[in-house]
């Protein structure tokens, strides 16, 4: 499991006071790019080879608000990856209040050229890591 920590800004809060609900599809991708880095295979890294990764679904299930100044720490795991699809799941963690707040998911695939690809076939030390952080 990754975790990656943030505080919620005001300027992501909605008229009731609480974080509106489009800002945890962002901090779904901050995690993810966070993520990457950790792994030591940048997004631009993986950009660079041409390879583009989409998003194709995403679920989220809201629990319990977050608020202004709230620390939250967002779980990320890998639930599925078969080399072409990969999907996370994520738990975000109301560290202020002590409590899951969302839980979401994202369901992703790989592109080089318009065409969707397999990272075991054009990025085979990328599928390693990945496959290695899935065991």
């Amino acid at each position: 499991m990754f975790t990656y920590h943030r505080k919620a800004q005001y300027h992501e809060t909605d008229k009731m006071s609480i974080i509106h609900h489009s800002n945890y599809v962002k901090w779904m991708e901050e995690t993810r790019v966070a993520f990457m880095d950790r792994l030591g295979y940048s997004f631009r890294r993986m950009e660079e080879t041409g390879i583009a990764s989409p998003v194709v679904g995403i679920t989220v299930d809201y629990k319990k608000p977050v608020e202004f100044d709230d620390d939250v720490e967002v779980r990320l795991s890998i639930l599925k990856y078969s080399g072409a699809v990969l999907e996370l799941g994520y738990e975000f963690f109301n560290v202020t209040k002590g409590e899951v707040c969302t839980t979401a998911t994202s369901k992703h695939c790989f592109v080089k050229d318009g065409r969707i690809v397999s990272l075991k076939k054009v990025l085979p030390e990328f599928d390693g890591i990945l496959a290695s952080y899935n065991a």
